[in-house]
């Protein structure tokens, strides 16, 4: 795999390059990763299962030591992959209270944010020409 983010890198059993496509993918790409699975209703409702968790999301965690909890999103850090919730603090040595840093992927979205139109907007995906095709058949 090359030094630098490739979008038509397809897939990999090695590890390695598969931690290594998503540390090297720009932030925008990398926002679409953090994605949390949808409640059975909301799944049945929107026929997805899991979309991109963003600020305002109610989410029930579900891995850790605040497994069971409810919360919504204040804040989402696409550079680390995690997410902070409200109301869910750890007491540092100190005395202070911080908030607590969770993978997207340990939630599971109960309500979501639906103010813009376009989050649960099917994408149009491009095809390719047929004639393109043949000539990358051909040159090898």
């Amino acid at each position: 795999m090359k030094k630098n983010y490739s979008k038509s890198w397809n897939s990999s059993k090695n590890p390695g390059k598969q931690r290594k496509f998503r540390a090297k993918a720009p932030k925008h790409i990398q926002r679409k990763f953090m994605t949390a699975n949808l409640t059975k209703p909301l799944r049945e409702k929107h026929k997805k299962r899991s979309v991109p968790v963003r600020v305002g999301d109610r989410v029930k965690i579900l891995r850790g030591q605040f497994k069971g909890h409810e919360a919504k999103i204040e804040r989402v850090d696409v550079k680390n992959s995690k997410v902070y919730l409200e109301k869910i603090r750890i007491t540092k040595r100190d005395g202070s209270e911080t908030s607590y840093p969770i993978h997207a992927s340990n939630l599971q979205i109960v309500t979501m944010v639906m103010d813009d139109k376009n989050r649960l907007k099917e994408r149009k995906v491009k095809k390719k020409k047929k004639s393109e095709k043949k000539t990358k058949e051909e040159q090898k």
